[in-house]
């Protein structure tokens, strides 16, 4: 019997959407024969209407005119959530945005299963906002708001480490401690839960629960360090300005982080630029940064680079190809290169699960499986250090784009059957 709930993975980077079709968790095909979306959409402003996912991507790459915007989980939990951003030549609230996002993934989740959806379980993760409860709060309520408006009648939500465990439950023949990582592109979270077969069945698995723990740190800020670190000293990160001073880092930090690319592009950042431009000493680097900001380029560099991050999961070098952009050159990166730009987010990764342990009172021997999920998991350094503290441990690697989703549609069949 097919059911009328959903789980919804509403990711940083991918977008997955799962259902009951048969007694069984399964994810709907949202892009041609993909079950992921990624979470970008394109304003076109030479035709009416906007792309979706890697149509959105690929519009953009294509040079067609308009404005991109991409990783909108991201917008969660930041003051952008109350503000707009201009598109085509008129304000758009970016609660706006994130409702033509999901109502597109339900359209075409819907049109996948020839199923109507207005029971919604949505994925969260353990913090929106590190320390800050009210600001967590918030960033829910304004998501279930959004969901709302994007024609889901009934929305529940799921710690997504959790949801995650519910489908590696299926899995597994005996009762386990299971540590779930995972490492999504906007945040990290962390829980230890007991699974079992006996488990599933029960309707409230707070006793199942010992301690979770997030923390905001994701594929985009392995994004944002690696462009920092070997992209942006080539626009003049580092360089100096007259009278010894270092040039300011802002419109770096904008173009190096997914949702503050579009404030490089605001009247008051290149006013400032022009400004910080007459008193370099290095004009060189800062004509590429300009160019880079006057053609609004700064998606097609963060591409590259989040390209090369994912190929440096398998490539112990690679090349960022921007000789034909504003940048100018072509740049090499090593693995080596990343890891070294990676430690301290890294080391903040193992800090959080040994503070988890902790709050537990638990040690790393009792813990008997470590459950990756996310697509950050897959980036060896972050995957490394963390295997490293339970080196007696199991370790499972659930679908990294589609296990949250599946959990969530397995959720939804205790909340809403």
């Amino acid at each position: 019997m097919n059911s009328s709930y959903c789980g919804i993975d509403f990711g940083t980077s991918n977008s997955a959407f799962a259902w009951i079709a048969e007694n069984k968790a399964t994810l709907a095909r949202l892009e041609g024969g993909n079950t992921t979306l990624p979470s970008a959409i394109f304003f076109h402003t030479e035709k009416t209407g906007s792309s979706f996912g890697r149509a959105a991507i690929s519009d953009y790459l294509n040079g067609y005119e308009g404005r991109l915007m991409k990783s909108l989980k991201s917008i969660l939990g930041t003051s952008l959530m109350e503000s707009s951003t201009e598109l085509l030549g008129s304000a758009l609230s970016f609660r706006d945005i994130l409702t033509q996002y999901l109502t597109e993934i339900k359209l075409r989740a819907e049109e996948s299963t020839k199923q109507e959806f207005k029971n919604a379980v949505f994925g969260r993760p353990v913090h929106f906002v590190d320390n800050d409860d009210l600001a967590d709060k918030k960033a829910e309520s304004v998501l279930s708001k959004v969901a709302q408006a994007a024609g889901f009648e009934n929305i529940e939500f799921q710690y997504e480490p959790l949801a995650a465990a519910f489908e590696l439950e299926t899995r597994i023949a005996t009762e386990s401690l299971v540590l779930v990582a995972d490492l999504g592109a906007g945040t990290s979270d962390f829980s230890l839960i007991r699974l079992g077969p006996n488990n599933m069945q029960k309707l409230d698995r707070k006793g199942d629960i010992l301690a979770n723990a997030g923390i905001h740190i994701g594929g985009t800020d392995y994004d944002k360090v690696l462009s920092m670190k070997k992209i942006m000293p080539e626009l003049g990160l580092g360089s100096m300005l007259i009278g010894q001073k270092t040039i300011p880092s802002t419109q770096f930090i904008n173009l190096s982080t997914w949702h503050r690319i579009p404030l490089a592009y605001s009247r008051k950042s290149m006013a400032h630029l022009a400004q910080v431009y007459s008193g370099s000493l290095e004009k060189n680097k800062l004509n590429k940064l300009m160019n880079l900001v006057r053609k609004r380029e700064g998606h097609l560099v963060a591409l590259e680079v989040e390209a090369a991050k994912i190929n440096l999961t398998s490539n112990s070098s690679v090349i960022v190809p921007l000789e034909n952009a504003s940048v100018g050159l072509d740049i090499p990166i090593s693995r080596v290169d990343f890891d070294d730009a990676a430690q301290e987010l890294n080391r903040k990764l193992s800090e959080t699960i040994k503070s988890l342990l902790a709050s537990a009172n638990l040690s790393p021997q009792r813990i008997d499986a470590v459950l990756f999920t996310g697509g950050t998991s897959s980036i060896p350094s972050v995957k490394n250090r963390i295997s490293a503290l339970f080196p007696a441990s199991k370790t499972y690697e659930g679908d990294l784009f589609g296990a949250v989703a599946l959990g969530l549609a397995i959720d939804g069949k205790r909340k809403f059957r």
